[in-house]
Parts: structure tokens; C-alpha cells; sequence
């Protein structure tokens, strides 16, 4: 492209952005602001757990208060509102756009992974693209997980043809503490942006999902991108290592167009910067954003007040704000998060400092990916499966597609001796050096058939088309083909100040056993059943907010002892009870679940004749798919769950007779 028609495109860039945020004068450059409270605020804070019914009061004074844009769909937020919110993430969306007019709303996209943990085929990125520009997104933020720049050809193309804002997007990652190595230099990340540049990206951000961009080295990066490239320069990072802040301000005085913070009781942490902070420290100055501190701290007040409804998503754990370890591990907050909890479903939290060693080598083995979706989550459950059962004795299946180059070209190769494990038995014996969704068949017509009878709105087609399996579950809720569960039910101030005052009680001792002879009244159609935990000892919790009263009662007598930790659940409604496991753990033959996780389908059916080693079906844990092969030849019998039933590690799958 000429450098008139790049410097045109910068500068259109540029005063769309000023007009979005309001500037009329005032500084002579100012740095642009874009929040993430709305979507990767809430996702690295609460698990993507905020209620579209406690951000509307915010939304006016957002759209007023004067960010170059609001960050507010795209990352888990599609995966989480319909799996644990019944919430229609294209309604969401819609309503983002309609009391937020005035400010240009932001997606992230995984490129042809778009919202999901696969590639999809080309024809859903188009369809995907095409929709959620129709419903509300103006700039589409796009990265791939391996910087594989093969995996944006399609969705820059797709959004170029809605005529939006591209942002190419670069993961920032290192193999060493600081910038350089054989891997990660300057060198790479100019190249890259050059890449990008030359697709058509209307800008460029440098997206550090870790917080491992130390402030010196933010300098010489962003001073480098602006020599390079014309187009707008954006920097994202997060607050994890605790240089955020600083990260900030040393880009600032590099020339960096734009940085992304948010409101500050969503932001710290494994979050971004607050932007309240930098908002004064550049005040006065050439740079000074121009922002509305009052609005704000308006909304800031606002979140305060709803967060009761979210102390069970908030990592208390630890005293510190930031997590000075993620120094030496380079574990970005929302894969630290997720190794916990899959542990502690596994019974093995124990073993978390195992998997920390054991991290950088199962990187190393894959080609030192960057950690982000969904490099991230590969990396890190074959890491716990490492540990947990060996190395490489059992490889997820989206391992076994990473080696196959199903996932695009890793920064460095893959280790051969890994790579021959996992293709042991796989279609492909050597990786393939194409792009990846060329070989995906269209899926669009399938996912259609799929859901004729239930619904024809494109929202919902594609819905299924990203999650077959929860994407169902949730139509078949939002249609009214089932119930939904009342743990995703929403709660009300009142219910959890409730809750909280019950547990204070527990915790003190001073919540008594409902005595026998008087009968409990009858609990109202709001009741809603916890567990309490009382050293050694668990009891469960009727609230009905109807009337304020609770009825006591030990879970299995007086002296019952508390479950193991892999087995409590958190503070919540008692989930939905799985099905009866087909037969019992001893009986000969069984296919024991390994961990915790849902069925996504039985590959035989009863009766089936299997060979040792035959997939017998494919369990979905740790956001990743696994095959559970039959441990030797016979019968297959006692399929006792269904596609989309959840299990806990030790049920029973089916038996080999």
C-alpha cells in the first residue's frame, strides 16, 4: 500500500476516534482510552460472571464519560452468558448498542477461532462477522493465539466487507524474563506488525494478556512500531506482575495512540490499570485523555454496591494485589485461575507447584506458544495431565491437533519425539503446512438442521455452530424446551446479603438444628438450597427470601463430616444432581471419568463391539476435549449419561463387558 494511502487511513482512524470520545481541542495529542470493564474487566476479576442487569444502570454515563471505545463482547463472555448466565449474548450486545450510541463498541475476536476453543470453518467466521456487525460491533480486535497471521486472513476479509474497523492485534510473550531471546525480540514483533500493516489493519495493538511487558522494554517496543508502521498503535496489558501502570506511562511518553484500562473496582489484579490513576496523571499535560473523572467514579460507586452478588467469582486467596510469581512462571491470571480450579475438581491441588515446573516444559515441547486462548488452555491442561498421569501417557485431543499444525504454525518447532506421540495413531502422520481451515468442510447448513425445529433466528444458529453441546442446552432453556438449572438463575442484592449473613452465622457457631418436632414451613418458589461448611462438618441451607426464615439441617447427621475439597462446591444452589452412575466403581470393566467434565458423546452405543484403545467417547474437561479410550477388547454396556450431562471425576462412563 502507497504510505499517502497508510497516512489517509491513520488519520481517519484517528479523528473517528476523536469524534467518538468528544474532542474538540484540549490537549495537542491526547492518548486515547479504550475500557474493558464491560468484557475483560469482569472476565478477569469475576470469571465473565457480570449480569447484563447490573451494567445497564452504567451504561449512559459510559458512553458519555468520553473513551475512544468500550471493550464489551468477544473473549469468554459468549461461552459464559449462555453456559452459566442464561443470558443471549447477542441480546446483551444489542442492548450495549442501544444505550450506548455514541462510542464505537469493541469485540475481541480469536480470529478463525472467533469466540470459541476450535477453528471454524470459513463459513461461520463470514456468518459470525456479519452478524455481530449487523448487531452492534465496531472494531474488531483479532489475534491468533500463535500469531499465525493465516488464522486472520478470514475474519479481516469478512470485516472488511461490513466496511468496520480491523484491529490486528500481536500477543506479546517471551521465553526469557525481558524482551529478547532466540524467539521473541524486537525483530519479531516488527516483523509481525508489518504483516498486519500490509493485510489491511486499520491498527495495531500490542496485547501483553500476562502483564510481562516491563516498562523499559514497553519504551523501546512502541518507539520501534511507530517508526515502522503508520497506523494507530494500541497497547493492552494487564496488572498481574504489578508494571501495568508504569508499562502505561512509559508508552505514553513513547507515542503509543491508545492504551485499554478499567473502572477501578473492576480493574487491578489479573485485570487492566485503573483508569481513574492514569487518567490524573496525565492531567494537564499533551497527552490528558480528556475523560470525565465524575462519571466514573459514578460508575465505579455503582459496581460497588452490586458486587455482593459476585464475592464467590473474586479470587480472596491471596493478600496481594498483584501476583509477583507470574515473574518467574509468565502464567497470564485467567490460566493461573483455571489450573486451580481444574486441580481442585481433580482432588489434586496438591500438585499445583508440580505444574508450575512442568508448565514451561510442555511449552517448551510445543514451541513455546504464547499463553493466551487457546494456546493457553492446551498448554496448561496437557501440563496437569503430565503430572497427574505422566508425560504424554495421556494427550488431549487438542494437543494432538496442535501437533498436526491444526492450529497453525507455533513460533518455534515442536519437539519431535512429542510430536511422534501424539500422532501415533492419528489421521495425520506429519503435520500439514497449509492453512488450517482450508480443510474444514462448511457448517453452517449443519448447524441449521440442527436447530429447525427450534428456533430459525441466525443469533441462535450460531450459537449452536460455535457449542454444539452447551450451545443446545442453552436454546432448549431460552426456548422453553427445559428448565434451566437455578444455579443460573440470577440473585438479588437482598438473597446474597442474605446468604452472607447466614454464613457469618455458621461460621460463629451460632446457627442451630430446626428442631425435630416442628415442622419447617413450606419453602417458597424462590427457595434456593446451600451448602455451609463448619470445620469438619457441612449443613444445609434453605433461604427463602420470602419470608427471611431458614431451616438447618445436617447433610447426613449430626456428625456427618465435610466432603474432601475436590468435592465442595462453592457457595451457591445446589447443582442440578447428574445421573445415577450405570454401575459401581468396582465393577469390573468400568470406565472411571478421570476428572470432572462433560460428556459430549458416546463414539459406541450399547451392545457395540470395541477393541483396546477404541475412543469410546469424548469428555469435555478442562475447556478441552479428551478421548476416553477402552481400556481393553469386549462389549460396551451401561451408558448411563447423555451429551451434555456433567460428571465428576470417579463416575462411572460405561463398562467394557
Amino acid at each position: 500500500m502507497a504510505k499517502k494511502e497508510k497516512k489517509d487511513r491513520r488519520h481517519s482512524v484517528q479523528e473517528a476516534r476523536d469524534m467518538s470520545a468528544g474532542k474538540k481541542g484540549g490537549a495537542k495529542n491526547p492518548v486515547r482510552i479504550m475500557d474493558t470493564t464491560l468484557r475483560d474487566g469482569h472476565q478477569s476479576m469475576l470469571a465473565t460472571r457480570l449480569r447484563m442487569e447490573d451494567m445497564l444502570p452504567i451504561l449512559d454515563m459510559m458512553d458519555r464519560a468520553g473513551f475512544a471505545a468500550l471493550e464489551v463482547w468477544g473473549g469468554a463472555t459468549f461461552d459464559t452468558t449462555t453456559r452459566f448466565l442464561n443470558e443471549d449474548p447477542w441480546e446483551r450486545l444489542s442492548l450495549f448498542k442501544k444505550h450506548m450510541p455514541k462510542t464505537p463498541l469493541q469485540m475481541l475476536l480469536r480470529g478463525q477461532n472467533l469466540v470459541g476453543y476450535r477453528h471454524y470453518a470459513d463459513d461461520v467466521v463470514d456468518a459470525f462477522v456479519e452478524h455481530s456487525a449487523a448487531t452492534g460491533i465496531d472494531i474488531f480486535r483479532v489475534f491468533d493465539a500463535l500469531n499465525d497471521e493465516r488464522n486472520m486472513q478470514r475474519s479481516f476479509a469478512a470485516i472488511k466487507k461490513t466496511k468496520k474497523h480491523v484491529q490486528g492485534t500481536i500477543c506479546y510473550s517471551l521465553t526469557e524474563r525481558r524482551l529478547g531471546g532466540p524467539i521473541y525480540n524486537t525483530k519479531y514483533f516488527l516483523d509481525k506488525a508489518r504483516i498486519m500493516e500490509d493485510m489491511g489493519a486499520d491498527s495495531l495493538c500490542l496485547k501483553d494478556m500476562a502483564g510481562m511487558l516491563a516498562p523499559p522494554d514497553a519504551y523501546e517496543l512502541i518507539t520501534a512500531l511507530k517508526s515502522e508502521v503508520k497506523i494507530p498503535i494500541q497497547l493492552h496489558t494487564h496488572y498481574t506482575s504489578g508494571m501495568g501502570s508504569m508499562t502505561y506511562l512509559k508508552a505514553v511518553e513513547a507515542g503509543v495512540d491508545a492504551i485499554d484500562c478499567a473502572l477501578a473496582p473492576l480493574a487491578l489484579r489479573t485485570s487492566q490499570p485503573a483508569v481513574e490513576p492514569i487518567l490524573v496523571a496525565l492531567e494537564g499535560s499533551d497527552r490528558d485523555p480528556g475523560i470525565d473523572l465524575n462519571l466514573l467514579i459514578k460508575c465505579g460507586e455503582h459496581l460497588e454496591k452490586v458486587s455482593p452478588k459476585y464475592r464467590d467469582c473474586l479470587d480472596a486467596t491471596r493478600m496481594s494485589v498483584i501476583d509477583a510469581g507470574v515473574l518467574l512462571h509468565q502464567i497470564p491470571g485467567g490460566m493461573l485461575s483455571n489450573l486451580v480450579s481444574q486441580l481442585r475438581e481433580a482432588g489434586a491441588l496438591d500438585k499445583l507447584h508440580e505444574v508450575f515446573e512442568e508448565l514451561p516444559r510442555t511449552r517448551a515441547d510445543l514451541g513455546y506458544p504464547p499463553l493466551v486462548t487457546p494456546s493457553s488452555q492446551i498448554v496448561g491442561t496437557q501440563a496437569v495431565m503430565n503430572v497427574l498421569f505422566g508425560r504424554y501417557r495421556q494427550v488431549t485431543q487438542p494437543v494432538k491437533d496442535y501437533a498436526a499444525g491444526l492450529y497453525g504454525r507455533p513460533p518455534a518447532p515442536v519437539d519431535p519425539e512429542v510430536r511422534k506421540i501424539c500422532l501415533k495413531d492419528y489421521k495425520y502422520k506429519t503435520p500439514i503446512t497449509g492453512r488450517p481451515a482450508d480443510l474444514l468442510p462448511p457448517e453452517m447448513e449443519k448447524a441449521r438442521a440442527a436447530v429447525k425445529d427450534i428456533t430459525k433466528e441466525i443469533g441462535d444458529i450460531l450459537t449452536y455452530a460455535l457449542y454444539p453441546t452447551t450451545g443446545m442446552k442453552y436454546l432448549r432453556w431460552k426456548h422453553g424446551l427445559e428448565a434451566p438449572p437455578p444455579e443460573v438463575m440470577p440473585k438479588t442484592l437482598e438473597q446474597c446479603r442474605c446468604e452472607m449473613e447466614l454464613m457469618e452465622k455458621a461460621k460463629k457457631g451460632l446457627l442451630v438444628e430446626t428442631p425435630a418436632k416442628k415442622e419447617a414451613p413450606a419453602a417458597g418458589p424462590d427457595a434456593r438450597t446451600f451448602n455451609v461448611f463448619i470445620e469438619g462438618e457441612y449443613f444445609q441451607v434453605v433461604v427463602d427470601p420470602a419470608d427471611g426464615k431458614a431451616s438447618v439441617q445436617p447433610a447426613a447427621g449430626p456428625s456427618a463430616k465435610a466432603p474432601a475439597p475436590s468435592a465442595a462446591r462453592p457457595a451457591g444452589p445446589s447443582p442440578k444432581p447428574a445421573p445415577a452412575a450405570p454401575a459401581a466403581s468396582c465393577t469390573p470393566g468400568a470406565v472411571l471419568a478421570p476428572m470432572p467434565g462433560i460428556v459430549i458423546e458416546y463414539r459406541v452405543k450399547q451392545g457395540d463391539a470395541v477393541k483396546q484403545g477404541q475412543v469410546l467417547l469424548i469428555l469435555e474437561a478442562m475447556k478441552m476435549q479428551n478421548e476416553i479410550k477402552a481400556p481393553a477388547a469386549g462389549k460396551a454396556a451401561g451408558l448411563g449419561f447423555k451429551p451434555g450431562d456433567r460428571v465428576q471425576k470417579g463416575d462411572v462412563l460405561l463398562v467394557v463387558e
